[in-house]
């Protein structure tokens, strides 16, 4: 079998077992076979670039870094609808309708308004050729390398009788798993909280690194079919056909005869949109006859064969007994609501976050208030105003602390940030047990068998003020601890002794610096090689790595030059944690590149970045971080760093471009 027939067989293969998996829930393989056929598929196509597919499922896993995104105009408008939160407004819209549509029967077809962003996925000959974000309706970014990574949207469609050219749209949303998942991991590393999934979904698409886009599993539900091609007469007709050729379409849909049935719709969804995995603020009303949705046609913003009913955000008045403050690992002091115990959304709230003093400002609090609270589209119940009708005198004002509730330390506020947080991270216990408990978790250093209870007791014994004191543990320390058996110290002192095996990206997340989450540690890893490198970079040099900003740059650098930190990273060292990063082994493919250094800036055709870093150490060359007057060549390719390029020219260092590179091999 030929390599093109390898890699056309793979791609079939995974594309099918993607299908069966996400369409019909049905799973062939076991996760780790399916990831080793990828793996055979990505080698194939990393040494015989020629034959990708545009249907390849490697394009699921991201990796495509872009500096901007492209701004192309929709080939249909992508109008908004109407909005409304009256059942009278409904009624008025039907009777707009009667009148436009004259005797004829007409019916409707209702679906839940899913709240996240708008995408239009345009398909040619039945592969996904683009994925556009709504815009303002005339122009949208492409975004198709983020798209892609959906693994709910099809990269190619066999069905009979399709046009060449079609377009599916639908809204692509950040399952509620997978907001809580990383609004917990943002608190882990001091960062503010994303305030609901529609913002976290909006962020994420507009990232430029679709590697990270991958790894937060966005998903999209699709509602509607558009082409030049009559293909279909009616909505429903659509709705069953595309999900019969492959897309996602959520099954809550029903088709309504009239309006009583569509206001029927609306109040039993009222309460079962709670119990979805995403979020629902509310139903879209359409006609089902396409030929009579063109008799109606379109205002200049919506079009009048359809309307969009809102819910209310639910919202209950309750009283506010206390505020506390909590102490977060990074030292950040965030205020917490305490509340009279009240029914919303189906659940009792008990609490409410504030984020922090500008909104206690803002709310104008006083204990003993009463205070409105909503979900919304929060996950997080939050206080959204003070009901001053029922405030009585000689109310205490709510006043945001000077020093640490829980070490007494006085609190810093940084230029530029909301968030006031205790500096004291050494001395401050909540802290302390926060960073240890943060070393030791699954995406850290996974060491087993020690929970935050345990934690809490090494630290109140003094056998652990530092994760690095955990490398210390003897058999000796642990055996006059209450509750401990033989067999659950060797547990412990296994699992410390077994995190040494750990990589060294997740070592480094570990570590705790501020905003560093998981992956940007892996970014750090991967472009540094070692904690040694990435001790050493300037803020300059970290502001190169893709996703990475200022206030990333500036705490790694602080982070580095703290002489406490630098003593606990020695001793990590001496311990035996993995410092440097292992991406794969490398195969000797020749020596042609013997003695060659390297440096590589933008994104490429034919190669992921780390693809291209082992390619060149494959033949016996050598990755540079940074370009200097012993550099023998820059590889350039779309988007590469000005200030490399400049630098590059000022020295005489050859600029070479992808194409370049591959005819040295």
């Amino acid at each position: 079998m030929t390599p093109q027939e390898q890699i056309n067989q793979l791609t079939d293969e995974l594309n099918d077992l993607n299908f069966q998996y996400y369409q019909n829930s049905i799973s062939k393989v076991t996760d780790i076979e399916f990831d080793k056929l990828l793996v055979q598929l990505r080698d194939l196509e990393n040494q015989y670039p020629e034959f990708v597919r545009e249907d390849s499922p490697t394009h699921r896993v991201g990796g495509t870094i872009s500096k901007e995104f492209e701004s192309v105009t929709h080939r249909f408008p992508m109008l908004s609808l109407g909005n409304t939160y009256s059942a009278k407004d409904l009624t008025d819209f039907d009777e707009r309708v009667r009148k436009g549509l004259g005797e004829a029967d007409y019916e409707y077809i209702c679906e839940l308004k899913f709240d996240g962003v708008a995408l239009s996925m345009w398909y040619e000959n039945g592969t996904l050729s683009r994925g556009v974000t709504r815009g303002d309706g005339v122009r949208g970014d492409d975004i198709t390398a983020n798209v892609k990574t959906i693994r709910t949207i099809p990269l190619n469609i066999s069905a009979k009788n399709m046009p060449v050219r079609f377009e599916v749209r639908g809204e692509g949303f950040m399952p509620l798993i997978t907001f809580e998942a990383l609004n917990k991991e943002r608190e882990d590393i001091g960062e503010q909280l994303l305030a609901n999934p529609r913002n976290a979904a909006s962020g994420t698409f507009k990232m430029q690194d679709s590697g990270v886009v991958a790894k937060r599993k966005m998903d999209c539900y699709m509602y509607q079919f558009l082409s030049n091609d009559d293909v279909f007469s009616t909505h429903e007709e659509s709705l069953i056909r595309m999900k019969e050729m492959g897309f996602n379409v959520s099954q809550t849909w029903e088709k309504c005869k009239n309006m009583e049935e569509v206001l029927a719709f609306i109040s039993q969804w009222d309460k079962k949109r709670h119990t979805l995995p995403l979020n629902t603020d509310g139903i879209v009303i359409k006609l089902n006859s396409f030929a009579q949705r063109n008799i109606l046609g379109y205002t200049a913003k919506s079009p009048r064969w359809a309307i969009s009913y809102k819910y209310q955000s639910e919202s209950v008045s309750t009283l506010l007994e206390s505020v506390s403050y909590q102490v977060g690992r990074t030292g950040n002091i965030t205020p917490v609501a305490n509340l009279k115990p009240v029914l919303l959304a189906g659940t009792t709230v008990k609490r409410a976050s504030i984020h922090n003093a500008n909104e206690i400002i803002r709310l104008d609090l006083y204990l003993g208030d009463y205070v409105f609270v909503e979900k919304g589209g929060e996950i997080i119940p939050k206080i959204t105003r003070v009901d001053l009708d029922k405030r009585s005198n000689n109310l205490v004002k709510v006043q945001f602390p000077t020093t640490c509730p829980e070490c007494g330390t006085e609190l810093i506020r940084k230029d530029g940030e909301a968030n006031h947080y205790c500096p004291n991270d050494k001395g401050c216990p909540p802290q302390i047990k926060g960073k240890i408990e943060h070393f030791i978790q699954r995406k850290a250093l996974n060491i087993e068998n020690l929970g935050t209870e345990t934690i809490d007791m090494f630290y109140h014994k003094g056998l652990v003020k530092n994760p690095a004191d955990l490398y210390d543990l003897k058999r000796e320390n642990l055996l006059n601890l209450e509750g401990f058996k033989e067999k659950s110290i060797q547990n412990i002192l296994s699992g410390v002794e077994k995190s040494k095996e750990i990589p060294f990206k997740q070592v480094l997340f570990g570590i705790g610096i501020r905003f560093v989450g998981a992956t940007v540690a892996e970014k750090l890893a991967i472009y540094f090689n070692g904690i040694d490198n990435l001790a050493k970079a300037t803020q300059e040099e970290l502001l190169q790595v893709p996703e990475i900003g200022l206030r990333i740059a500036q705490s790694v650098v602080e982070y580095f030059q703290n002489t406490d930190n630098q003593e606990f990273i020695a001793r990590l060292k001496a311990a035996g944690l993995q410092f440097t990063y292992n991406s794969v082994e490398i195969v000797v493919e020749g020596e042609g590149l013997a003695g060659k250094t390297f440096v590589i800036s933008g994104t490429f055709q034919n190669f992921e970045r780390d693809d291209l870093k082992i390619k060149i150490e494959a033949n016996g060359g050598k990755v540079l971080s940074g370009v200097s007057g012993k550099l023998n060549y820059l590889i350039a390719g779309a988007e590469a760093g000005p200030s490399k390029l400049e630098k590059a020219q000022k020295l005489n260092v050859a600029v070479i471009s992808e194409d370049d590179f591959i005819k040295m091999l």
